[in-house]
């Protein structure tokens, strides 16, 4: 089942609480009772529930602080739509649902420092984890062409939350430019320019290791979101290509 199956279907068999447990419940409905029900139960189809539990609060966040984001920047184009529905990959059957969660979120008097405050208490020790949930926000702020300024005081916002600071976050963001960002090679691995070559290697290593799909996955990231993991390596390694070249050595 995937993992919005179990976010909107409620088998992730424990009652979420904080405002992201009132969130669900308020938007699934009967799936809360059901959720209670098998608490008692610590296995599903050979899962255990302290996976799905991380894993529906990711997710949960994501949506939540997205249709926050929304809010924020005060109209919501169809390219960040479209943005959203491909970082969760919705199937049609679930569209509804998802968007039930979503308008729920984004009308909800609580403010979305409280589902950043709950999803980083899920994380304390995971900075990677919450820099992926960071970055599918900032995947979908930048799906129609330009962040806005809102945007960008809302995402510092979040990340500050999270526990980054300014230089954590440009490095964050700069990873998550794209192709056409033309981020500084240097910002993206977060370095400055005069590093020696042998912290520049080692960096290197740390943040693929940090950021490796399967790591991320064993910590708690959902399958849905590998594309902007993926993304992620991609624009590191390409960052550290590039510094390679410049200084002549491989």
């Amino acid at each position: 089942m995937s993992i919005l199956g179990k976010v909107i279907g409620g088998v992730a068999g424990f009652a979420m609480g904080g405002p992201l447990g009132a969130l669900l419940g308020a938007a699934a409905g009967h799936a809360v009772d059901k959720m209670k029900a098998e608490s008692s139960v610590t296995h599903h189809g050979g899962r255990n529930y302290h996976e799905d539990e991380r894993q529906v609060t990711f997710t949960l966040a994501v949506i939540a602080l997205g249709a926050k984001m929304a809010k924020a920047d005060g109209h919501v184009t169809r390219d960040e739509v479209d943005a959203f529905k491909k970082l969760f990959k919705i199937p049609p059957e679930e569209a509804a649902n998802v968007g039930r969660i979503f308008d729920r979120a984004k009308t909800s008097t609580a403010g979305y420092e409280m589902y950043a405050q709950q999803v980083a208490n899920m994380f304390p020790h995971e900075p990677y984890v919450l820099e992926e949930l960071l970055g599918g926000l900032y995947h979908i702020a930048k799906a129609d062409g330009e962040v806005h300024p809102s945007e960008i005081e809302f995402l510092w916002n979040v990340a500050q939350i999270f526990g980054f600071d300014q230089h954590d976050f440009d490095r964050i963001t700069a990873s998550h430019a794209g192709p056409g960002g033309a981020a500084d090679p240097y910002e993206i691995l977060g370095l400055p320019r005069d590093a020696s070559d042998a912290e520049l290697k080692s960096t290197y290593r740390k943040l693929i290791h940090e950021n490796h799909p399967d790591k991320l996955m064993a910590e708690g990231l959902p399958q849905e979101f590998i594309d902007v993991a993926n993304e992620k390596m991609a624009a590191i390694n390409a960052a550290y290509d590039t510094v390679k070249k410049e200084r002549g050595f491989k």
